[in-house]
């Protein structure tokens, strides 16, 4: 182990009149007090305030854990002159036991995206996930499936007993097809299923087509000539020429229709939740589709926005227009994930 690279960076900081008051020190193996100390000489800075943060074993929740066990939070209170409270930490320290060793078993969820290469897309899907493992104390095992694996060579083992689906949100046509198929399997063969954004968008599209007898129904974001453009544009954004002014971008208000999935695992009728997409589902097709079974659980107050659609005769099928993950944290999972992986456990046991 080599001290010299960060004697290096904190005299580069020095020079430009950032003078560290403490050291966190990335590390792969124990500091050794000879490190300690030379880092503390020859970067200014008291050995007590050289901290060291090895990779944990397990989760990064265990971070703070770490931190915590040799007195971070004291150190940064006592140098903004701060009062120092005792420090309770008993939530999560029992969030990562729970973590750690899950006692409820496992679920797999497959994750059906086009950015699946790319592990960091969905960070935060993944993350919700996992806090909604920890809610019920179960391991997640996440199936990360490429959408256009799905187009080239079908369902086959792709998807094979998973006990939840999800398909998150994106942009552009590509792989789209590949999502479509997936969801249409999770809806025949009653698996959970959580779409988000576009992934909401895609499910409209598979029922429309697959329940609905629209068989070239889309959306006009992919196909400006379809016969049933099920997702399009609000009617005022059409002559918006700039992409970024047809976005719909931050919190707006849903009020959820009761006796829902969305009702139950919210425990309100009226929510707030971030958004950030151009197309919505197009009300010309709400009748046709809700009589056909398709339940419109979430509405924008606004401008009577479609946000939520369930499925009637299905255990959990959910997409949401906006995005929960966002609001997800590992003490208080959101809502929706929670639920989702509720009823993915509840298909484990049949």
């Amino acid at each position: 182990m080599k001290t010299k690279p960060s004697q290096q960076s904190v005299g580069i900081l020095r020079n430009i009149g950032i003078i560290p008051d403490i050291l966190v020190c990335r590390c792969e193996l124990p500091l050794k007090k000879e490190h300690i100390d030379k880092l503390a000489l020859f970067c200014n800075v008291e050995p007590n305030l050289v901290i060291e943060e090895k990779d944990v074993e397990h989760s990064i929740y265990e971070v703070p854990l770490e931190l915590a066990e040799q007195d971070v939070d004291v150190y940064i209170l006592e140098k903004l002159n701060l009062h120092v409270n005792p420090l309770d930490i008993r939530r999560w320290k029992k969030m990562v036991s729970t973590l750690i060793g899950p006692r409820a078993g496992e679920v797999t969820i497959g994750v059906v995206g086009k950015y699946i290469s790319l592990r960091d897309s969905y960070k935060s899907i993944y993350e919700a996930l996992t806090h909604g493992g920890i809610a019920h104390g179960v391991k997640i095992n996440i199936r990360m499936v490429e959408s256009e694996d799905i187009e080239k060579n079908g369902i086959g083992k792709l998807l094979k007993n998973v006990h939840g689906v999800l398909v998150p949100g994106g942009f552009g046509h590509r792989g789209i097809e590949g999502k479509i198929i997936a969801i249409q399997y999770a809806r025949e063969h009653k698996i959970p299923f959580f779409g988000i954004c576009l992934g909401m968008q895609c499910a409209v599209m598979e029922f429309a087509r697959n329940v609905c007898g629209m068989k070239t129904a889309s959306s006009t974001e992919f196909d400006l000539e379809t016969k049933f453009p099920v997702i399009a544009l609000m009617e005022e954004q059409k002559a918006i020429v700039a992409k970024g002014g047809t976005m719909r971008l931050g919190t707006y208000p849903c009020v959820l229709q009761k006796g829902s999935h969305s009702a139950a695992a919210y425990q309100a009728s009226r929510i707030m939740e971030r958004h950030r997409h151009r197309y919505e589902f197009n009300n010309e097709y709400r009748a046709v589709m809700a009589g056909k079974g398709l339940v419109f659980a979430g509405i924008c107050p606004d401008k009577d926005l479609v946000e939520i659609v369930e499925l009637k005769h299905h255990p959990w099928f959910v997409a949401c227009q906006f995005h929960p993950e966002f609001r997800s944290r590992p003490l208080s999972p959101h809502p929706l994930f929670r639920d989702f992986i509720k009823a993915s456990m509840a298909q484990g046991k049949r």
